[in-house]
């Protein structure tokens, strides 16, 4: 095709519409190919706007939200990157029966997160750094580049730091002579010890974007960031953030690569956050929790320029499971929750009248002790129908007064598979990322927010926020970026505007969901924990901790040998602990897949399960235990809380707790009982009044 059309035109421009990144070294071999547009997923609307950048009447300011390389088979992660199955876990398939209704057998599978943090452009910034690859061979397009119609310049004021904020200006002029935005892109380099901790030549650390700038016309922007911010995680020797000492180089970039000036930030003194000293973001202290999601892995090091880049990166040398790891693995075939119980746990009350409703509670404070009160209420029967049947509502419980609330899916737009109602469909996450706009994603929410308002829906399964660890992933339209920072500030604004109109978003998937190849198939993620919370928990802990984020949607897939969404340290010890998250934590689509089951959920902190009708294991097992009752109590009021502090207690907006359809559903059958009920009255007249003989027979 670019033959045909490069020998009959000479001024050819290249659209790519897609959200992965593609190889696209071969616009270099066209002279003819003047210009390439990067186009993801626009919405229902925005090819509108294609015409007018392509025409110059637009000048678009967007930049990468990912690396783009002229081979994507050279990456570290592509011998690590799909379908993996385990040749000795027999012991451990289940059969079920699928979305085709025929049983169907499911078997463990692995993957390999080999490159430890040196993801995307960290990687191929710090490979050239340490002379492993010849970069411009190797790189397209780097992370946050981005042409524009016009010229910019940046100049970088004096950095100052005080009660460990470092905070500085950048000056950007429109040097060129058509109006556009551009946007400043903060990074930092720290320094790194030969063979110590893991650390990338180049980290966005901040960005911001201008608004439109005339020619000739400069606007300053204010970069502030924390210094604990540029601390790498620890997890073989300190077991926590440690902020070595010695020289940060803070620059400003055109994108990762190319520098527009720099500053060098000197920490006179190791700074290590442990014990009562912990980042001033946190909680409680952060220390190794993911220990046993490391496995038996050979983990990329930079050490001696990446001296075992051939060893670490290569395929998987056995696809066998470690008897190590068998002891631990948990699925539905050998989890019992028996085997958890506290013999010291004391029952809860239960069926209390304490005349108390779940209105009484909007605003009241987590902690308080009327929750307490308000869940001395609900049954057992109670607890486990709105911990079973979370799917697309969270179901209405007399005993309380809760109504039913309504979620709807949708990354890029808000739609109710009940009812058929749709919104706008918005660009793809992939486009928001690339504008590097904040306030574009917080417009974007405010938008969901006022259709699923306008609609009566209370949650929005969104925004989803995995990384793009590999551009052969299957979703990644529906997530942001290679880099956690980029997907973390866009999501957090997407979730502040949603939750303007009371709407709660879950941020998904929770977490280290980066493939779509056997998701459902007991997928076993192995990765260390530095690369699991500077990398792919790094979108999620913005998103709470910047966000104000009180929804939850956790993931299919395991870490290490134990599903996600039912993996303490995950869910409750970082998430609930460390961030200080309070909210309730939905599975992702309940389809068991051998594994899923709401008591190993509960106990190990998600509160809810997506279904809307029975399965096997969605109801909980054990309701007679005090471990299990007291498992099921925290659930319902993690979810309670969410929803009495959402648009469904807006006194403006408290429902009868039924959706449209059903109160639709439910006329309908009223008309039909009431048209059945005149027939029968009409036959049993005529039958009344032929015995009489009132009526001849012919």
């Amino acid at each position: 095709m670019l033959d045909l059309v490069c020998s009959n035109f000479d001024n050819v421009v290249v659209v790519y519409n897609g959200a992965n990144a593609m190889e696209l070294g071969f616009l270099n071999d066209y002279d003819q190919i003047k210009g390439a547009l990067w186009c993801p997923g626009t919405g229902q609307s925005g090819f509108n706007a294609l015409g007018s950048i392509l025409s110059g009447d637009v000048n678009p300011p967007g930049k990468t939200s990912d690396t783009f390389v002229a081979d994507l088979t050279a990456t570290p992660t592509a011998n690590n990157f799909g379908s993996f199955f385990y040749d000795n876990t027999e012991e451990f398939n289940m059969t079920q029966v699928g979305f085709t209704g025929e049983e169907e057998i499911v078997a463990p599978s692995f993957v390999n997160y080999v490159e430890g943090i040196y993801v995307g452009y960290r990687f191929w910034e710090t490979a050239a750094d340490e002379g492993l690859i010849n970069y411009d061979e190797s790189v397209v397009y780097p992370f946050g580049y981005g042409l524009s119609y016009t010229t910019f310049s940046q100049e970088m004021g004096e950095i100052t730091a005080n009660d460990g904020q470092i905070t500085f200006d950048v000056t950007v002029t429109n040097t060129g002579d058509v109006a556009g935005k551009d946007v400043v892109e903060v990074y930092y380099n720290p320094p790194y010890t030969n063979g110590g901790i893991e650390k990338a030549t180049a980290n966005l650390i901040a960005f911001e974007k201008t608004d439109v700038l005339e020619p000739g016309a400069s606007e300053t922007v204010t970069i502030t960031f924390n210094e604990e911010d540029m601390a790498s995680y620890d997890y073989q020797n300190a077991e926590a953030y440690v902020l070595e000492s010695g020289d940060y180089q803070i620059s400003i970039n055109s994108d990762s690569h190319n520098e527009i000036d720099s500053q060098t930030y000197n920490v006179p003194e190791t700074i290590t956050y442990s014990g009562d000293n912990m980042r001033s973001t946190d909680k409680t202290e952060v220390t190794n929790q993911f220990a046993s999601a490391e496995g038996d892995v050979t983990y990329l090091s930079r050490a001696d320029g990446f001296a075992n880049y051939d060893e670490a990166t290569a395929a998987p040398a056995s696809l066998s499971m470690t008897d190590e790891q068998k002891e631990t693995f948990l699925n539905n075939g050998n989890y019992d929750p028996a085997d958890y119980n506290d013999d010291a746990d004391e029952m809860p009350t239960t069926g209390a009248d304490n005349g108390l409703e779940l209105a009484d509670l909007r605003g009241v404070d987590y902690d308080d002790a009327q929750w307490d009160e308000l869940l001395d209420q609900m049954s057992v029967s109670d607890m486990d129908q709105l911990i079973a049947l979370g799917g697309y509502q969270t179901v209405a419980v007399s005993s309380i007064g809760k109504v039913q609330t309504i979620d709807c899916d949708g990354p890029a737009s808000i739609n109710n598979n009940f009812t058929g109602t749709g919104s706008v469909g918005f660009p793809s996450a992939v486009m928001i990322a690339s504008t590097w706009n904040k306030d574009i994603a917080t417009a974007f929410g405010e938008s969901i927010g006022k259709m699923a308002d306008e609609m009566g829906v209370s949650g929005w399964y969104a925004p989803a926020m995995n990384i793009h660890r590999s551009a052969f992933a299957g979703r990644n339209f529906e997530y942001y970026s290679e880099d956690g920072l980029l997907s973390g500030k866009i999501a957090s604004a997407a979730i502040q505007g949603a939750e303007e109109y009371g709407v709660y978003a879950y941020m998904k998937h929770f977490a280290l969901n980066d493939q779509e190849t056997n998701r459902n198939s007991m997928l076993c993620t192995w990765s260390n924990e530095q690369a699991i919370r500077e990398i792919y928990l790094k979108p999620f802990e913005i998103s709470v901790k910047e966000g104000g984020c009180d929804a939850v949607m956790s993931s299919f897939n395991y870490i290490g040998t134990e599903w996600a969404g039912g993996y303490a340290p995950l869910c409750n010890t970082v998430l609930r602990g460390e961030w200080g998250f309070k909210g309730f934590v939905l599975t992702d689509y309940f389809g068991v897949y051998g594994y899923m089951n709401s008591d190993q959920g509960i106990r190990n902190g998600t509160d809810c399960m997506l279904v809307a009708y029975d399965t096997e294991t969605n109801h909980v097992k054990d309701q007679e235990s005090a471990t299990g009752v007291q498992a099921m109590r925290q659930a319902c009021k993690n979810i309670l809380y969410t929803v009495v502090n959402s648009r469904a207690y807006d006194p403006a907006n408290l429902e009868t707790g039924l959706m449209g359809w059903q109160i639709a559903a439910i006329v309908i059958d009223v008309i039909c009982a009431a048209v059945i009920i005149v027939l029968e009255a009409v036959a049993v007249n005529k039958f009344i009044k032929r015995k009489s003989g009132k009526i001849k027979m012919k």
